[in-house]
């Protein structure tokens, strides 16, 4: 595909804020958006010209969907793989590809992958019945944190067990379905790599942030991550690694444990945008939403220079109703246009810079 003129269509598949920080990148580089979300005026359509509002297996409005548009990506990986097959199969160019989605949506699936491309894991352990779970966390050292295999975000669809925890509780509790049980990891910090992958493989890797979660919600990331350039390298290569095995255009995201040694083991990655990388339109000379809309037009990608310290702050719930002037004369906020300002749900981000790189 030719690199993409101004004034083409870039279609999203989802209508989150994701979707609506990529459709607003996009519109900057001078680009019509058109969203794909089965839900009523959701965040991001109401920054794009044109919301297709239809189910993910509504087939007669995919097509006109596809028939409107240059370039197809998506914002959230719980799409369902059947609905990018389906717009590839209408001749549609979907970016990134349903590798990355299919990857990434199955834990144990996900899991297996990285340890075949050489990337390393904490330990795990397939749970599909009580009595898995019982031999699982045997294994796993009397401890261990039970996820689904499938869905489940910020915390969602994971407790943390140990032996003497009532086990088939616990398997109820996130609904009795397939499910994962991962081993802790004695980890020093959390960083993520967020990196662009082009059409042709090139890469460009944005520095790793360090990232704080509570509750499972991530709550602030930091750039820099104050590793050393040793560990920094290791990290970039093993996104990069990932990158080049799924045949991935656009951005991703590999969050990783960072050990007290200096070991790294991959916890999860995400085939897009990530909330880690929220900070990099006020650090970087070319942000990830950006960056993104780059890969999947065919643009060459922008410079990932660093030029400021920062610090990003997740607003959640009723944190976001908070004054502006509030936050400090140096924040830069973010707000998803979300109406309910629900506990715990991400509502908007603040980026603050710290000081020049």
């Amino acid at each position: 595909m030719s690199p993409l003129p101004a004034g083409s269509v870039i279609g999203i598949l989802g209508g989150g804020q994701l979707g609506r920080m990529i459709g607003s990148a996009a519109a900057r580089l001078g680009f019509d958006v058109h969203i794909y979300a089965p839900d009523d005026s959701p965040p991001a359509a109401r920054v794009a010209a044109l919301h297709w509002q239809g189910t993910y297996d509504d087939r007669d409005t995919l097509r006109q969907f596809a028939e409107s548009c240059d370039v197809i990506t998506y914002e959230f990986e719980n799409i369902p793989v059947e609905t990018v097959e389906f717009l590839v199969s209408l001749g549609a160019t979907v970016r990134p590809s349903a590798k990355s989605l299919e990857t990434s949506q199955d834990r144990l699936t996900e899991k297996r992958f990285l340890n075949e491309i050489g990337i390393e894991t904490g330990a795990y352990e397939a749970v599909d019945t009580v009595s898995d779970l019982e031999t699982a966390l045997e294994a796993l050292g009397a401890r261990g944190i039970l996820k689904t295999r499938r869905e489940g975000y910020d915390g969602k669809g994971q407790v943390r067990l140990k032996t003497r925890d009532d086990l088939a509780a616990a398997f109820d509790a996130i609904g009795a379905v397939p499910a994962i049980l991962e081993a802790f990891v004695p980890f020093e910090r959390e960083i993520s790599v967020v990196i662009a992958r082009d059409a042709d493989g090139n890469m460009a890797a944005f520095d790793p942030s360090m990232n704080d979660h509570s509750g499972g919600i991530l709550r602030t990331s930091i750039a820099p991550s104050g590793l050393s350039d040793t560990i920094i390298a290791k990290a970039v290569s093993m996104g990069e690694t990932l990158a080049r095995e799924t045949g991935h255009i656009g951005v991703l995201a590999l969050e990783l444990f960072v050990l007290e040694d200096g070991t790294l083991l991959a916890n999860e990655f995400a085939p897009r945008v990530h909330n880690s990388g929220h900070w990099t339109p006020e650090g970087c000379l070319t942000g990830q939403f950006e960056q993104h809309v780059r890969a999947v037009a065919g643009w060459p990608l922008g410079p990932v220079t660093r030029v400021f310290d920062v610090e990003m702050q997740n607003l959640l719930g009723e944190e976001a109703l908070a004054p502006p002037e509030s936050f400090g004369a140096d924040a830069v906020v973010t707000l998803y246009g979300k109406r309910d300002a629900k506990p715990g749900r991400k509502m908007g981000h603040v980026v603050r810079r710290t000081g020049r790189a």
